[in-house]
């Protein structure tokens, strides 16, 4: 082999062996624990997986692009965190290869080839002379390590003999069985990843779905036959009453269809609240059937407490609305005003109808059973009210702009006066304002519908302007005179209906001016303007109580009348051609369940306790050795003659000052018990407490 190839393999090895301790090193096995470490926290503190607009709405356009680029909202399922877990698990995976070997030579191994000068050397080493026989000295050496829990072995060699002893070897074994355990950990929580079903996503062997379809509908290369992955995580909504035999597992921006082994039917959902309208507890009652055997088993599941069957578990997760039956009033707020029909819809479907030649699609979203709101009792306390059910719906025009109301079914009392209440949000993330309309003696919608059917039929206003007109003019004026007066009347109506009281006040101030009045004369033709104005609004609601059979008019009408003005102002802005008024529902509950097969969470359990224990011999069981070397001698430093001269020497892995104290009884005890009885106790070293010369 010629010197350049001899000097490329040493680089090669140079470089892998370089490699090789830096894969080992544990500054990377703390760099990689604190990455971890800090991604687990923002995966605790940053709920994941929740739908894309309650992220956009929370963080805002710039800093969720921030955080979707990131991978935040998914973080234990980013290929940047498996990464992580991958290249922890090889470094710890080649620290226990590189260690353990060495560990466990060490544990069986007593050292007796230690050396006198060596022994010397020691931090903790000591030496005295002794006339004793060296069998004897060995003999009671042996006692002593017995007594304190140590193994001893004896070796004899060219005219002395070496006592070598050592406990704790478990200590080692806690090394091992703490590296052991975080990489039995990282194999079980690789195993319950979705690194396999990234994996088959990337060979295009499955698609990811991302359009929100029936499960019939979703094509078969977005299924995942039974036992396709070893571990998942998926969910289900399933309205009572009603069965499922898949979950959806997310995936990217959409998901896949996993199908399961058996077919779940929910008998029944049932749900406790708080006084607060908070739910307090819920619950399913499942009916599971085994596809294959036809096993049927029935159990109520309700939170942390799963239903567990062939390794899949069925949690109870979440609740929402499973498509609860609705029948309501749509009545009409433009063209054939106050009309209504009597329809019918179902939560999570769409209807759609032709209004004014446009096409409009309600889309009812939600329902909910108890509105509880903080309100004012009569005694001026803070208490709970429940304004009853509600229905969450959005109306979406031809261009497909949507709009998303919550109407209520019954009217709420506030301050003596009841409301039919509206919340309507203009755009998503906006606040919620709500549309008050009362409700007449019967608790209905009839007469303010009635009466706002009046106030926009040009017609019937006209019509009640010229008997107005005609009762107060007492013949001073022509027919002529008095159509005109009423066309005029009609007019400010009208724009005080379509426009509010801002846009009649500016449309009189016009008028007058271009008659050129002084200024109080000008005050009083606008303030009998907006005379004439309200008694013609007045004889409009008067003749609607009268069609309705009303035969007197109370203080109760006469407020009514007021709030009702309120309301006909801002109809315009409403945002929908009709009012969508709840009567009567069926209300059908879903529950969310989660479903999840976990392989890896034995193999996680079992490298915990790994772990645990393995932490535990570290801390708690001291890996100790120690020496006893006889040695013939002449005569002692005292002119007195001696057998042997014995050195004793001990060390510990941790170095602790516990070690210090246990060496020091140890060799005193040993001295005490071996040395003459004319011999002194050595003086202790001046740096090391446990070491004498």
């Amino acid at each position: 082999m010629t010197s350049q190839a001899k000097t490329a393999r040493k680089r090669r090895r140079s470089l892998s062996s370089r490699l090789y301790t830096w894969l080992t090193s544990m500054n990377l096995a703390i760099a990689l624990l604190s990455i971890l470490a800090i991604a687990s926290v923002i995966g605790t503190v940053l709920q994941q997986n929740q739908p894309v607009n309650d992220y956009l709405i929370e963080f805002g356009p710039f800093w969720f692009e921030v955080f979707n680029t990131m991978g935040l909202y998914d973080v234990y399922s980013m290929s940047w965190f498996v990464a992580i877990l991958l290249f922890l698990l090889a470094s710890t995976s080649a620290c226990l290869i590189r260690n353990t070997p060495g560990f466990l030579r060490d544990i069986r191994s007593f050292r007796l080839n230690a050396q006198d000068k060596s022994l010397r050397a020691f931090a903790h080493s000591r030496q005295y002379q002794s006339d004793l026989p060296a069998a004897t000295i060995v003999e009671r050496t042996q006692g002593l390590f017995k007594q304190l829990g140590y193994k001893a072995r004896v070796k004899e060699r060219e005219g002395e003999i070496l006592v070598a002893a050592r406990k704790g070897g478990m200590n080692r074994i806690g090394y091992v069985l703490t590296h052991l355990g975080m990489v039995v950990i990282l194999v079980g929580g690789l195993m319950d990843s979705k690194m396999y079903l990234k994996t088959l996503n990337t060979l295009g062997v499955v698609e990811v779905e991302t359009r929100d379809l029936p499960v019939s509908q979703v094509p078969e290369e977005s299924h995942l036959p039974p036992g396709a992955l070893a571990g998942f995580r998926g969910s289900v909504n399933i309205p009572e009453g009603k069965w499922g035999d898949v979950a959806f597992i997310g995936l990217k921006d959409g998901y896949v269809v996993q199908n399961l082994p058996f077919k779940i039917d929910v008998e029944d959902f049932h749900i406790e609240h708080y006084d607060t309208g908070m739910p307090k507890s819920f619950n399913s009652q499942l009916k599971l059937t085994d596809k294959e055997s036809g096993e049927v088993i029935e159990e109520t599941i309700r939170v942390n407490h799963p239903l567990r069957y062939k390794g899949y578990n069925i949690f109870q997760s979440s609740f929402g609305d499973g498509g609860t039956e609705l029948e309501f009033d749509a009545w009409q707020l433009f063209g054939k005003v106050g009309t209504k029909q009597e329809l019918e819809g179902k939560v999570n479907q769409e209807r759609t109808f032709d209004f004014s030649g446009e096409k409009h699609t309600l889309e009812f979203r939600d329902f909910t059973l108890f509105n509880v709101n903080p309100t004012e009792g009569p005694d001026g306390e803070r208490e709970n009210t429940n304004f009853g059910p509600s229905v969450t719906f959005r109306l979406r025009d031809a261009a497909g702009q949507a709009i998303e109301y919550e109407n209520y079914f019954q009217p709420v009392d506030f301050d003596g006066t009841k409301y039919f209440l509206s919340g309507v949000t203009a755009e998503v993330g906006g606040q919620q304002q709500f549309l008050f309309i009362p409700a007449d003696r019967n608790d209905s919608l009839e007469t303010f519908m009635a009466f706002y059917a009046t106030l926009k039929d040009r017609d019937e206003i006209t019509r009640i302007a010229v008997d107005l007109v005609g009762q107060t003019s007492q013949g001073q004026q022509g027919g002529a005179a008095q159509s005109a007066a009423a066309r005029s009347i009609a007019d400010m109506v009208e724009t005080f209906v379509e426009q509010g009281f801002s846009a009649l006040a500016e449309q009189v101030d016009r008028q007058l001016a271009e008659r050129d009045m002084p200024p109080e004369m000008a005050d009083q033709a606008q303030e009998s303007s907006f005379r004439v104005v309200q008694s013609v609004l007045m004889r409009a609601y008067m003749e609607t109580l009268q069609d309705q059979g009303v035969e007197e008019f109370g203080d109760r009408d006469e407020d009514f009348f007021e709030k009702a003005l309120d309301v006909v102002t801002v109809i315009p802005n409403y945002g929908s051609p009709i009012f969508v008024a709840p009567s009567s529902f069926n209300h059908i509950q879903s529950t969310g369940l989660e479903v999840t097969r976990a392989p890896g969470m034995f193999w996680v359990y079992l490298g915990s306790l790994m772990l645990t224990l393995g932490i535990f011999m570290l801390f708690y069981i001291h890996y100790r050795r120690l020496w006893v070397l006889i040695k013939p001698a002449g005569v002692n430093d005292d002119g007195d003659s001696a057998h042997h001269r014995v050195v004793v020497a001990g060390t510990d892995a941790r170095k602790n000052i516990d070690f210090d104290q246990a060496f020091a009884q140890f060799s005193d005890e040993l001295q005490r018990q071996t040395e003459s009885n004319n011999q002194k106790n050595p003086p202790s070293h001046p740096d090391n407490p446990g070491r004498s010369e």
